[in-house]
């Protein structure tokens, strides 16, 4: 979940709106990757979920953090509830998962880079206390009665929301994880190819990443649990977004999906004020019965975007969001799949190649069939194992036409992050699929195991 905005004034036409994500574009050498991951913390001893206060806590974790790392704390309400530090920021879901949100970097090595060195001082803090750190996509025993709900007035606003608009919405608050990028665009034309690709190859990211088959220490039936609650979540702020396929889809169709969005708050004065429900379009007119006679900021209308939850968001760049949560080689290969999808014009044309001559329909299909089934799904007579395998092979040329040296230039491009995800293609499974394999097998049945077996 994002930090509250900063740095916009007034909002006086709405041209602004369309403007703010324009001003998105940049040219090619400016591109830059942005990547985010979750993880849940837990007791070692107890492998119950860390409290917010406490010996054992995240506010430990976060307070370690900070003294031992030069981290700067992010306060709401005399609360330490992130840090910041180079650009990059820490920040923490609804349940006490704790995010890196990496700054923006030239390539997947500084990526790669970035992520081991947030993983050692997370694991120095945590040794020392008695904490671990797992990624998985969806916690595998937890109950939602035993999860922590961290100080945070957005998730206090969102957690009573959730509950009215539809089934599985506190299940991702509290108890998913993810890994998503961050990914960049020239102009509005750019934009659009990428978020079709986005959206479109989207369940493809979900079945080779897929990485949560257990909640509630059961067998759930799904190799994604998280893409599944995503499902039945809130229809007004989710989905596969077809109106992004049509003839005149730009940055002012994108402002006409968000302004139909409701609203979950306004951030005044350091505290989150109830607007739930109520309308942006409103706001505009200075009608939000939240702040009566009150027009937005540009700081407002960048808060809402970060309400929004389709499988491929638009800001003031791309996110792809359609990964489980897992383990430390995945961390950095979904952002070369995407890099190697999107950022090299050849591997662009292919990847939209592929996936143009599906209709609304069928992208769905792939959705439900990816969180169900992983590399085993098939829709139309087709496989996501052979999708996958085509996908993987685009991407792949798109890295080697960056060819983005690292080590010095020991390694010559960036190919190599996507190892971990041709040997799912190889041998047919996925992260859930192992875990299910020992599930089934050495484990005989036993969760707990996974613990001790899959923390970072």
């Amino acid at each position: 979940m994002s930090i509250p905005q900063s740095g916009g004034g007034p909002i006086e036409s709405r041209d602004q709106l369309a403007a703010y994500l324009e001003a998105g574009c940049k040219p090619k050498p400016a591109w830059r990757i942005g990547t985010e991951h979750e993880k849940f913390a837990y007791c070692r001893d107890t492998l119950n979920p860390l409290p917010y206060d406490g010996e054992r806590s995240i506010r430990a974790v976060l307070e370690g953090l900070r003294d031992s790392f030069g981290w700067s704390e992010i306060c709401e309400g005399g609360n330490i509830i992130g840090l910041e530090k180079g650009g990059a920021n820490v920040s923490l879901e609804p349940g006490g998962q704790v995010e890196l949100s990496g700054a923006p970097l030239v390539s997947i090595h500084e990526t790669c880079d970035e992520v081991n060195a947030h993983l050692r001082e997370v694991q120095t803090v945590a040794d020392k206390i008695g904490v671990g750190f797992i990624g998985l996509g969806a916690a595998p025993i937890w109950t939602h009665d035993q999860m922590p709900m961290m100080p945070k007035g957005r998730y206090k606003l969102m957690t009573a929301y959730m509950q009215k608009v539809g089934t599985h919405g506190l299940q991702m608050m509290y108890r998913t994880c993810t890994v998503q990028v961050n990914l960049d665009f020239a102009s509005e034309a750019d934009m659009v190819r990428k978020l079709r690709v986005a959206l479109a190859l989207q369940p493809v990211a979900t079945a080779l990443f897929a990485n949560s088959p257990f909640f509630e220490g059961k067998v759930n039936g799904f190799k994604s649990w998280r893409s599944r609650i995503w499902r039945d979540l809130d229809p007004a702020r989710t989905g596969m977004l077809p109106f992004v396929f049509e003839d005149g889809m730009g940055f002012e169709r994108w402002v006409d999906y968000a302004l139909d969005v409701p609203m979950y708050f306004v951030y005044r004065d350091g505290r989150y004020i109830d607007a739930l429900g109520q309308s942006f379009r409103d706001f505009l007119k200075g009608d939000l019965p939240a702040l009566p006679g009150e027009l937005p900021t540009l700081s407002d209308w960048a808060d809402h975007l970060t309400t929004i939850f389709p499988e491929a968001r638009l800001k003031k760049f791309i996110e792809m969001r359609g990964a489980d949560g897992g383990p430390w080689r995945r961390l950095c290969a979904l952002p070369a799949f995407w890099v190697g999808l999107t950022y090299d014009e050849g591997a662009l044309d292919a990847a939209w190649d592929l996936a143009k001559g599906w209709d609304a329909e069928t992208r769905e299909a792939w959705r439900v069939a990816a969180s169900r089934d992983g590399l085993q799904a098939e829709v139309g007579g087709r496989s996501m194992r052979d999708v996958a395998r085509e996908v993987l092979a685009i991407a792949q040329s798109g890295l080697v036409e960056r060819a983005m040296p690292g080590m010095g230039g020991l390694v010559r491009d960036e190919t190599h992050f996507l190892n971990a995800l041709q040997e799912s293609v190889e041998s047919g499974r996925t992260p859930a699929d192992e875990l299910l394999d020992h599930y089934h097998g050495d484990w005989q049945g036993d969760l707990s195991r996974i613990y001790a077996e899959y923390s970072y």
